[in-house]
């Protein structure tokens, strides 16, 4: 075998002669989240003109590619998110992009057993010294796109921090087809928006169903980083992690000392996750950080792997939930929302650990684009509404008024306990729809 410095020598090539490689048909895939292609992407939205059908897949994109935007009629280029974040569900709003509905665990496994890409384009870490370039903040999916790929171009940025994994963390250039040299640019970052007083308030409700020893899975956005905050001003002590996403709150928590991971069965003292978003503050954290682990979405989301953990804490947020406990967080009047993610692989997870606690959250009212108020407690999930999460496995519900158990309880039971933590204007109209349902015990 040629030594690692004469293979990267002959395998570097510039981003036009990448994108040429591109042809008729071809179905290719970016890596995922922050660690967007930039400078394959913008070669091949160069070469537009000479592109027809190609499908374009990737993981909760973090901008949107120069490729799609110059093909605003979307006569070149199919564009497919396994994870639609706000990027994406603009891109959807625009009909230039679709979704590929997935439980995350089952992300890796789907690419391989009905997926082939001609040709993948991943932002990686610059090599080290035995020759691997690791995968950085986006692990999820990256190993199994590599697996199925015909030929695999990274493109190298300094700016990725190295992440030490459990397996499958990096590839090694003998494995690799050509390397690009990036722009390194800083990576994008994502500070959560300031919570609101009704999120404090799910806040204060969940943290009383948080006790010592127990492993958290905290989403991303408001409120879990208030939870975050929260749990490092308390008492509680010897907390574990096991996440698919890594965020500045779970930096914030292993500087207070409230991580140890002492009391975890699977990675025991480290804080496993499967990929990272957030600030500069977080990606120099894991930079050649031992106390963390990265791991592809099918070991991280496994629901028999997360219960291997007692007391797992798993906590998201929904769109809108109905009187039986049915969950949906993917939709909102026809309107697309962030896809099934990990959430139903974590809530499953939690329902089997011993001890483990699922929780999902959301406001009780929202408004619609002309201003009127509705619950978001309701008889029956709407048109459109997806079930993201089965009424069968729904533990703990949280909204500003409370949070209901519903585990092992009849459909009145639920009701009742729902409709305690729906807004009060809306109570009176839910009781009387239970009814009609014969779901309501009259005179209660």
């Amino acid at each position: 075998m040629k030594d690692i410095d004469t293979q990267y020598t002959e395998k570097l090539i510039s981003a036009d002669e990448a994108a040429s490689f591109i042809k008729y048909g071809d179905k290719i895939f970016y890596s995922g989240s922050v660690l967007f292609p930039d400078a394959l992407d913008a070669a091949l939205s160069r070469q537009i003109h000479l592109l027809r059908d190609i499908d374009l897949q990737g993981v909760c994109f973090s901008r949107a590619p120069k490729i799609v935007e110059a093909d605003p009629r979307r006569e070149h280029v199919i564009m497919k998110d396994w994870h639609s974040g706000s990027v994406s569900r603009g891109l959807h709003d625009r009909n230039l992009c679709n979704d590929i509905p997935a439980c995350y665990h089952q992300g890796p496994r789907t690419i391989r057993q009905y997926h082939d890409f001609a040709v993948s384009f991943i932002t990686v870490a610059e090599m080290d010294k035995n020759g691997y370039f690791n995968y950085g903040i986006a692990n999820a999916m990256t190993d199994a796109v590599l697996d199925k790929s015909k030929t695999i171009i990274l493109e190298v940025n300094k700016s990725v921090p190295y992440c030490y994994g459990g397996n499958r963390e990096s590839v090694h250039i003998s494995k690799i087809d050509y390397i690009v040299e990036g722009q390194n640019a800083p990576l994008a970052e994502f500070e959560p928006a300031a919570p609101e007083e009704t999120e404090r308030r799910i806040a204060g409700h969940i943290m009383k169903e948080i006790e010592d020893g127990a492993c958290l899975q905290l989403g991303e956005g408001a409120l879990p980083a208030l939870i975050g905050r929260m749990i490092a001003e308390s008492s509680l002590k010897n907390l574990g992690i096991h996440t698919d996403v890594l965020t500045d709150s779970c930096v914030d928590l292993y500087q207070a000392g409230k991580i140890t991971g002492k009391r975890k069965s699977v990675d025991p003292f480290k804080m496993a996750y499967s990929f990272a978003m957030g600030t500069k503050k977080l990606y120099d954290f894991l930079d050649h950080n031992p106390a963390c682990a990265s791991y592809p979405a099918d070991y991280i989301n496994d629901p028999k792997i997360i219960a291997r953990n007692d007391k797992v804490v798993a906590i998201n947020n929904a769109v809108e939930v109905d009187l039986h406990g049915q969950v949906c967080s993917e939709s909102m009047e026809n309107s697309r929302q962030p896809g099934t993610g990990g959430q139903l692989d974590f809530i499953a997870g939690a329902f089997r650990s011993h001890g483990g606690k699922g929780i999902m959250y959301l406001n009780s009212t929202y408004r619609d684009k002309k201003g009127k108020l509705h619950s978001q407690i309701v008889p029956t999930l709407g048109p459109g509404s997806i079930v993201t999460v089965p009424c069968s496995i729904v533990q703990y519900v949280a909204t500003e008024y409370g949070i209901a158990k519903l585990c092992g309880k009849s459909t009145w039971e639920r009701a009742d306990a729902l409709i305690g933590i729906a807004h009060p204007d809306f109570q009176d109209e839910l009781i009387r729809q239970a009814d009609k349902m014969k779901i309501w015990v009259k005179g209660k």
